[in-house]
């Protein structure tokens, strides 16, 4: 029988309260033993990736204590639930379905029914064959002519994840033969978004996808409206310019505006849809449905070693934990995302959204308020772009903020030049190195302004490159964290009622419905 409890009522996380000053990262990581924890401190991911965990505040006490707060906490009976389709978002009673898009790894899971692996799998075969069907030409403008670009209409998760994912394999899939369609994106209600993205679009030759669950998204429809104004003045039909990715019971369904429509439903919240249509479809467009398979299977793959029970031998379950074990123990408020990878741009911002508003609750899944800090605020920009940026906070400031890195061993792009005895790809390489061994040790000076006091944890995930399946092994690794991390603060990490409120308010804003203070702000934007 599974228990949902709260994180400060396991036997585990007293013990792992009593060990907040167990290690000296700045001596662990010195001298030999420094190198012994290094080649040590590892765990195998899916499709060649590694997590590494040397630089992290943690010894063989503090993981032991780790892995009986993951027992105590039935990690691993929960995600077995969520797979075999039990109710896990409670605020909106709901399955959590998103890992039967790219695999079943339990048995058959039935809702409304329909068995949803079968569902997904479906919509996945028609996307892929409408992108086939795009790329040969059977599918084309009013003019007959191929599109060749397309453009995604969404916000949220209908953008963050999609967009990220599009600019990770952007230069992977132009040299290795793969690239078949840009893809542009449009997502703020910003008018000036959806301009310049159309400015410097070839209408004629463009398809756009319009992802909305509900059919009701306002800043969704908005663009989409913005879209068809322009496609209009440029004498175009927007109907055979527009696809649709929605829910079979949203207005766009069955919509004659739109060339066909691809579903999704209610399982899948939209931080968790890149696997879905939702990154499906424009993905296929820009690189082939192939790749996106390939795209499924890291992510697949990685979602089965989710299932291992040993902690230590479980990559997503051990980031879980140790993050944990940083938030409410060591107290960290924040975590960095760094990718040492310019193909991972934007994968920080995605990250943000599927943490944040996965995990920044305040009560417990039975609305019971919680007495302990939940999800760590998320930020984070490619380096070494951020080393001259904000990492003058992350080396000296006040706050220790824990760190994620990503790096791979070689680019994607085939393309580099040696100049004063490396290459910009061993440059690259080396920062990040350098910057794990300055956060963790510091620097002793006599000048108090040149000190770093060390004792910076971090940890890093390496490959040998980001390919279709390493990026959907990220992913995973991820979204299972923050699942797993939901799970030990007894948190619903599938709803997202504090999205809510500012829309209700802007639609009273915008019918005039005000009055005080919220009209005096509608004042000083002449609304």
């Amino acid at each position: 029988m599974i228990n949902w409890k709260n994180l400060d009522t396991y036997p585990a996380f007293r013990e792992l309260s009593g060990l907040k000053n167990e290690v000296n990262l700045a001596l662990e990581m010195s001298g030999e033993n420094g190198a012994q924890r290094v080649r040590t401190c590892a765990v195998p991911m899916a499709s060649g990736l590694a997590y590494h965990y040397a630089a992290k505040s943690v010894n063989e006490k503090v993981l032991s204590a780790l892995e009986n707060l993951a027992r105590e906490a039935q990690l691993t009976e929960k995600y077995q639930a969520l797979l075999a389709g039990e109710i896990i978002n409670t605020g909106e009673k709901r399955r959590v379905l998103h890992h039967l898009t790219r695999g079943q790894l339990a048995g058959q899971v039935m809702a409304d029914g329909v068995d949803k692996r079968v569902f997904y799998t479906e919509q996945q075969t028609r996307a892929a064959d409408f992108a086939r069907r795009v790329h040969e030409g059977s599918v084309t403008n009013e003019k007959g002519e191929k599109f060749t670009t397309v453009v995604q209409i969404g916000i949220g998760g209908s953008d963050l994840g999609p967009r990220a994912m599009y600019l990770a394999l952007e230069n992977w899939a132009r040299e290795n033969g793969c690239f078949r369609m840009e893809a542009r994106f449009i997502s703020n209600v910003d008018p000036d978004d959806a301009a310049q993205v159309l400015k410097s679009t070839d209408l004629a030759h463009a398809l756009f996808v319009l992802v909305s669950k509900s059919g009701t998204t306002l800043e969704t429809l908005t663009n989409e409206s913005f879209v068809r104004n322009a496609l209009r003045s440029a004498g175009l039909d927007p109907s055979r310019h527009m696809v649709a990715v929605t829910s079979e019971s949203s207005p766009l369904a069955s919509s004659s505006d739109y060339l066909c429509a691809f579903f999704m439903d209610d399982y899948i919240g939209g931080r968790y849809s890149s696997t879905s249509c939702v990154g499906g479809v424009v993905l296929s467009l820009a690189f082939g449905p192939e790749v996106f398979e390939r795209f499924l299977q890291g992510a697949a793959e990685e979602d089965r070693l989710a299932l291992e029970p040993r902690a230590t031998r479980n990559p997503a379950m051990l980031d879980a934990l140790i993050g944990v074990y940083e938030r409410n123990v060591l107290g960290y408020p924040a975590t960095a995302v760094l990718p040492y990878s310019q193909a991972l741009s934007r994968f920080p911002a995605h990250l943000q959204q599927l943490d944040m508003e996965s995990n920044g609750k305040s009560v417990n899944r039975f609305g019971e308020p919680v007495s302990y800090p939940t999800g760590p605020v998320i930020f984070g920009e490619p380096g070494t772009n951020g080393q001259h940026s904000f990492y003058q906070l992350l080396h000296q400031g006040t706050d220790i903020v824990p760190l994620q890195f990503v790096g791979f061993k070689a680019g994607q792009a085939g393309m580099d030049v040696e100049i004063q005895g490396s290459t910009s790809q061993q440059k690259l390489c080396a920062n990040v190195v350098a910057q794990i061994m300055a956060f963790a040790c510091g620097k002793k000076d006599e000048n108090p302004n040149k000190a770093f006091a060390g004792g910076r944890p971090s940890s890093i995930i390496i490959g040998q490159q980001l390919t279709p399946e390493a990026l959907g092994s990220l992913l995973s690794h991820f979204e299972n964290k923050v699942m797993f991390q939901g799970f030990l603060w007894n948190l619903n990490s599938f709803d997202q009622e504090g999205v809510q409120l500012g829309k209700v308010l802007a639609k009273k804003v915008l019918s005039h419905e005000t009055d005080g203070a919220l009209r005096a702000f509608s004042d000083l934007m002449d609304l």
